[in-house]
């Protein structure tokens, strides 16, 4: 067992050493044995069993060699191949792969860690968020995305994106939380008021050079009364980011959803098996359970109603006219509005849009608020599903316990 994290080490170390790329300025062998030092660090606190300590170790090192084989898209799926081979090749137990993978798998962004094991190398991972050294990482982070892309970034944008990230991010475990959630806020604080330190100079450099045109052009300001309020400029790349980032932001909480709603259907489709296979075969021998039964039974399959309707996809006509699009009444940007149309049509519609930017943002606008009314919808059916399931299986337990105190006295 030892010997696979060794070699584990040995392995991934070589292959940061043979398959360099000098764009990796973060997700580098460096990031990894921070990561491989966060784990150390935490799981030791925690009552993990051998394999699953091993299992979290290991995956640790191999988190992030998928950059080394392909763009950052889908690393994690790269990263969980390579250690499947690498571990399948040392002959180790198919019940530790699986969860080698699925702690690769976790780090995927948005986290969704499922368990303790995931929670720890989540919250590993994104350690330095509440360290004296996300200063540091940050600039490295925006550099390394500036050489893979080729792109220069803004440092508002990049300031933006970060801030977004702090704000949302949160840790898993409770050692996380306790020692590193007081440094997170403090490293969001420090950013936050850059941010508007930035954007205050920004603005005012924009005033003085709008004074200075008028000095140059021989006009005066007349003075008045009542100062008229100053018309504030809005960045069109500020503009496309907000909503780049409402849309995604959107569509991480309908992933969210999802999977919520997945795990009730599946939680609820166990206890039905269970129940159908255990408990209605006893019910001949102890049939004063008939009526605990029923309702446990009840709540399981109103849960799963409401978990299903959560994820149940809505249709629509999937196609436009013409008029329409000189009337401004359809989003393009939504796929339910062309899916039965033809190419040709679509991308006449398309050309028209892009043509008339007010129509394109607007299209925009309302492509974001029906992305949050279906939101509503499904975080709703998920509230009613989760508190079914919740009061539902008290009441069940309750029942079954009073029916055996009446059986027994």
């Amino acid at each position: 067992m030892d010997n696979l994290l060794e070699q584990s080490e040995k392995t991934v170390t070589a292959l940061y050493e043979t398959l360099t790329k000098p764009e990796l300025l973060y997700h580098n062998i460096v990031h990894t044995r921070e990561v491989v030092e966060a784990v150390q660090l935490m799981h030791g606190f925690y009552q993990l069993s051998p394999e699953e300590d091993l299992a979290l170790q290991i995956a640790a090192w191999w988190h992030d060699v998928g950059y080394l084989y392909g763009p950052p898209e889908n690393h994690e799926a790269r990263s969980a191949e390579k250690a499947r081979i690498f571990l399948t090749d040392l002959k180790a137990e198919e019940s530790l792969i699986i969860k080698v993978e699925a702690c690769i798998m976790a780090t995927r962004m948005p986290q969704l860690p499922t368990g303790l094991m995931e929670e720890i190398i989540c919250d590993a991972d994104l350690f330095h968020l509440g360290t004296s050294a996300f200063k540091e990482n940050s600039k490295m982070l925006r550099r390394e995305i500036e050489l893979i892309t080729g792109l220069p970034m803004k440092g508002s944008d990049w300031r933006f994106s970060t801030l977004n990230l702090l704000e949302r991010h949160h840790y898993f475990t409770g050692f996380a939380q306790e020692r590193l959630n007081e440094g997170k806020k403090k490293n969001l604080d420090e950013l936050k008021a850059k941010y508007e330190e930035k954007l205050l100079e920004k603005n005012l450099e924009k005033e003085h050079a709008d004074n200075q045109e008028i000095k140059e052009a021989g006009l005066e300001k007349k003075s008045s009364t009542k100062p008229k309020k100053r018309k504030v400029e809005v960045p069109k790349r500020g503009i496309e980011t907000m909503f780049r980032l409402t849309s995604r932001n959107h569509m991480e909480l309908s992933g969210m959803a999802d999977s919520k709603a997945n795990i009730m259907i599946s939680v609820n489709a166990i206890i039905i098996s269970v129940v159908l296979s255990l408990l209605l075969r006893r019910l001949e021998d102890m049939p004063q359970f008939l009526i605990p039964t029923l309702i446990l039974l009840a709540v399981n399959i109103t849960t799963i109603i409401f978990a299903v309707l959560a994820t149940r996809p809505n249709t629509t006509k999937g196609y436009f006219t013409r008029e329409d699009i000189h009337q401004k009444k359809v989003n393009l940007l939504f796929f339910g509005n062309f899916h039965k149309m033809g190419l040709d049509d679509f991308h006449w519609g398309m050309n028209e849009m892009m043509k008339d930017p007010e129509y394109l943002y607007s299209s925009m606008i309302r492509d974001i608020y029906f992305l949050g009314k279906v939101l509503g919808t499904k975080y709703q059916l998920l509230r009613i599903s989760y508190s079914v399931f919740m009061y539902g299986i008290i009441l069940a337990v309750l029942s079954f316990a009073v029916v055996e105190l009446i059986h027994v006295f």
